[in-house]
């Protein structure tokens, strides 16, 4: 047998930790050697409101008989970097979507310096003047970044999208992301390309957030109205990102505005929220950015009050049973160039009855600071975060003796920094130190023995990304080294990623890597329905070995999860405005941790001859997932339209034999459609229909009178009488729901009122022919609960 993990081998430990130390030496001298050329930078800002603007476009140009040409996009924070540059004259441009372009000249008359820069862009009055500078800008990133299996939102992106109860939510946005599975209407969780949720690492503002998304499936943690960008990753992320093996979703929410007061304030029969956001100082000098600002936000559910009476027809009349409140705040204060430190927290709490299934509820909170500096002298750009965060959920189903509770709590602390190099190449490097508790208590389901699993953890890690962009070459390698302390595990984790320009309209890409995480989950992958949200460490009572399906066997040391990536597709545009994506990925897990469901006796000495996958607490188990995903875009003036078809295929592997897990969805699709109406465009309509095949079930195959034995080995089963009959299950997921459709509509009419304040009317149609989507089944008495049914709705929110 051979080991198939690293426990035990404490040379080769070693020999990692001395390759980790070497590699950050080696950065830290690189760096030093890189600071030799002459660097202009700076941010750019908008005129009037002085906020930055992100994906603006710096051109800058020599002044020689061969000239030459460097470019740059701004970030989110409208920082741009030009490096390696000659001495010289050069023209400078600056141009962004929706601003008039500046023009300029600088002077580099040393060997080396840097220069740092602030543009403030006005806005134009010529709309076709800002149509040709935004698609400039958008063909520049398609070329200059791999950008595979990746989809970027900002939130006019997310109001695009039809809403749920006449609320914008970045969920509407993120389940019709190509190669995400969505289970339902209800549970609010999302599997990626064969991985669970669990497996899917959710980011704000670099503070990982263990439950993201309501148990009412249409609304996330997450305020809309404060979204600056949302990157989602469905696989191959590079070396930045670690601990989850699935996916990522990294969103960053904006700082309040620096200009004046101003807010948000909306009402719907399904929440009511407020936004408030301004300026707490300001710099004296009216042309600089230094000062403080604060934003806060508030959401509270309004359905245990309204769903009765505007939903009568739900639940037999008993409304709908969800109930949840999010509150975030956040203080920010900025220097004159752009470096800053943000101090946030947040509060949410979900609890919902499931009746005559169970009831839930589950509360999260936490804080932290980020912050962003520019050195004056060195030509790094550095990003940090500390933050500490708490998360608990209790989950009692009605049929059951006991509840299951779950907890996690903990720390992380990271720096992240940026070289930036010729021709827009780049290199980043980072290490991360986290800290976190679990406490897991559940029983079991055969025995009903209880399951306590308490936790220490922590984490260190370093990565290396190295982005080339030579010729029509994108390359992209990179390297992460997790080290899990509580384990004595360091895992490397390779990635690479490269994109090839063909052609200006045609580009190939791929990607591809290994993932590790120690999170797993406490809810089972063969539960039909999943409720339970609760997190644990990677398991230590797990068999011995493991047998794959080729009859190799294994030693198993720990319970981390470890997957390996491939991904391959291409981009095509057709016109300026109509663009295709497809990719084919593969994912090999070739170990994963699960909960024991069929564990029948204790792991004691006295059952020392029981073989461990009856006795153990946990599984470890194998499998791969395929598929393809396409995605099919138009964006023009007034009209939105977005096209994804998914296939995938996803199998587990028990060390006995295949089975398919709960979220297997062979096919998915989602269209979606937005309008424009009026001169003004101050009248939009959007539509969403999803369609997904069946998810797969255990089916019943019969009914018998079974024996409790309730005196032991003196019962009579001549003469007793088991009041409730047992059931005869079929194979192991082997049958398939029917298939889930549902069609949404959103009309909004927008009023600028004479102080330009704004109000909004949202009138919105969730699932409008009132497709009966089955959510539950009681095997026992066939009772069958719905997904929601038809629900109309009208909100109104005012901006000022």
């Amino acid at each position: 047998m051979c080991p198939l993990g690293y426990n035990g081998y404490e040379p080769k430990i070693m020999k990692l930790k001395n390759v980790f130390l070497t590699l950050f030496s080696l950065l830290i001298l690189s760096t030093l050697g890189y600071a030799q050329d002459n660097t202009v930078r700076g941010f750019v800002f908008d005129q009037e409101t002085k906020e930055p603007i992100a994906y603006a476009k710096v051109i800058l140009k020599s002044k020689s008989e061969t000239p030459t040409t460097q470019g740059a996009n701004s970030d989110l924070d409208g920082f741009f970097s030009l490096a390696q540059l000659d001495k010289g004259f050069y023209y400078i441009s600056v141009r962004a979507s929706g601003y008039l372009e500046i023009k300029d000249s600088i002077l580099l008359d040393k060997e080396k310096s840097i220069q740092n820069l602030r543009f403030d862009l006005k806005k134009p009055e010529d709309v076709k003047e800002i149509e040709g500078v935004e698609i400039s800008a958008s063909d520049k990133s398609k070329t200059t970044e791999v950008e595979i299996s990746m989809v970027k939102l900002d939130q006019k992106g997310l109001e695009r999208l039809p809403s749920f109860g006449a609320e914008n939510d970045i969920v509407s946005a993120i389940s019709v992301t190509p190669g995400v599975v969505t289970t339902g209407d209800q549970g609010g969780q999302i599997y990626v390309r064969g991985g669970t949720p669990i497996q899917n690492k959710i980011l704000l503002d670099g503070m990982t957030i263990y439950n993201p998304f309501h148990s009412i499936g249409f609304f996330s943690v997450f305020e809309t109205e404060l979204v600056k960008s949302a990157d989602v990753y469905t696989g191959g992320f590079d070396a930045q990102y670690g601990g989850r093996i699935s996916s990522v979703m990294d969103i960053t929410y904006r700082d309040g505005k620096s200009s004046k007061l101003g807010g948000k304030f909306s009402i719907s029969p399904f929440m009511a929220k407020a936004v408030m956001e301004g300026p707490l100082t300001r710099s004296k000098d009216s042309n600089s950015n230094a000062g403080s600002t604060f934003i806060f936000s508030a959401k509270k559910s309004l359905l245990d009050y309204s769903s009765r009476s505007a939903y009568p027809y739900v639940n037999n009349g008993s409304g709908l049973p969800f109930d949840f409140t999010d509150l975030y705040g956040k203080v920010t204060f900025k220097g004159d160039m752009g470096s800053k430190v943000s101090f946030f927290g947040f509060n949410n709490n979900d609890r919902v009855n499931y009746a005559n299934v169970a009831d839930l509820n589950w509360t999260s909170s936490g804080g932290g600071l980020n912050f962003l500096l520019i050195p004056g002298s060195s030509p790094i750009y550095i990003k940090g975060h500390l933050n500490a965060s708490g998360y608990n959920i209790f989950f009692q189903e009605n049929d059951s003796l006991a509840p299951r509770e779950s907890s996690i709590n903990g720390f992380d602390l990271g720096f992240d920094f940026t070289y930036f190099l010729k021709n827009q190449s780049e290199i980043n490097y980072g290490i991360n130190l986290g800290s976190f508790n679990t406490d897991f208590v559940t029983y079991n389901s055969t025995t009903l023995t209880k399951i306590q699993s308490k936790e220490n953890n922590t984490e260190f890690a370093g990565y290396f990304n190295y982005r080339l962009i030579t010729g029509r070459w994108v390359i992209q390698p990179g390297i992460r080294l997790q080290y899990y302390a509580s384990l004595s595990e360091l895992m490397p984790e390779p990635r690479i990623a490269a994109k090839f320009n063909a052609t200006e309209d045609l580009r190939f890409k791929v990607s591809g890597g290994r993932y590790t995480q120690n999170f797993t989950s406490a809810a089972s992958d063969r539960d039909i329905v999943n409720l339970f949200y609760g997190f644990l460490s990677a398991p230590t009572s797990i068999p011995s070995t493991f047998t794959y399906p080729n009859g190799k066997v294994v030693d198993v040391d720990n319970g981390l999860q470890v997957a390996w990536h491939a991904i391959g597709g291409f981009e095509y545009d057709f016109t300026k405005n109509l663009s295709l994506n497809v990719e084919g990925y593969y994912k090999y897990f070739p170990r994963l941790s699960n909960i024991n469901n069929n564990k029948l006796y204790d792991d004691i000495s006295a059952f020392y001859y029981i073989a461990d996958e009856s006795k153990k607490d946990f599984l470890i188990e194998s499998g791969f997932a395929y598929g393809v995903d396409v995605l099919l875009k138009y964006t023009k003036d007034r009209l939105f339209l977005w096209g994804v078809y998914s296939y995938g295929k996803t199998r587990r592997w028990d060390g006995f034999e295949y089975y398919t897990p709960l979220f297997d969805r062979r096919h998915n699709i989602n269209l979606v459609g937005t309008y424009a109406f009026g001169e003004k465009k101050n009248i939009e309509l959007s539509v969403r229909w999803n369609l997904g095949t069946g998810l797969p079930f255990t089916p019943t195959v019969g009914n018998y009178q079974g024996e409790t034995f309730s005196e032991g080995v003196t019962t009579d089963y001549t003469t007793s009488n088991v009041s409730e009959p047992s059931l005869l299950l079929g194979t192991l997921n082997s049958a398939r729901l029917p298939t889930y459709h549902r069609f949404d509509i959103t009309l909004k009419q927008n009023y600028e009122l004479k102080n330009k304040n704004k109000v909004e009317i949202i009138v919105g149609v969730t699932n409008v022919y009132n497709r009966e989507n089955i959510f539950y089944v009681n095997r026992l008495t066939n009772e069958k609960i719905y997904q929601l049914p038809i629900l109309p709705s009208v909100g109104v929110n005012y901006k000022f």
